[in-house]
């Protein structure tokens, strides 16, 4: 067995996961829920944390889509401050939007956004917690 001198962090194998394919069936079939709400939802707040997405911005854009829909939401110019978060999150409406087959699906989707935001504010927190007092 050949073991890897440098394993991957927990980050680096949750940034790894398609979440794409975890709203494809998370939003459609009940027995995938609870992987687009756990795994789904931590690798989306670790990816949209590296790219300095902030928590009140994912969850203003969960309040667009239960307002406006997912493709209102996908079809945003800018739907987060950064470049690529909005390209990285515009690409997860827009999977979304197209399998979102009821207003419960709809529903669905903007409580996940809440729970991604809730998740990045929790990462931010805790490294600022760790981080101790700055310099004097």
């Amino acid at each position: 067995m050949v073991h890897d001198r440098s394993p991957r962090t927990d980050d680096q194998v949750l940034a790894a996961t398609d979440i794409e394919a975890l709203l494809r069936y998370g939003l459609s079939r009940e027995t995938f829920r609870t992987a687009l709400f756990g795994d789904g939802a931590i690798a989306a707040a670790v990816t949209l944390d590296r790219f300095g997405a902030l928590p009140r911005s994912v969850a203003y854009v969960a309040k667009i889509v239960r307002v406006g829909g997912l493709a209102y939401a996908a079809g945003l110019a800018e739907p987060l401050p950064s470049d690529a978060a909005s390209a990285c999150l515009r690409d997860w409406l827009e999977t979304a939007a197209q399998v979102a087959g009821t207003p419960d699906d709809e529903a669905r989707a903007a409580r996940w956004l809440d729970t991604v935001a809730e998740l990045i504010g929790l990462r931010r927190g805790s490294r600022a917690a760790t981080a101790g007092p700055g310099p004097a």
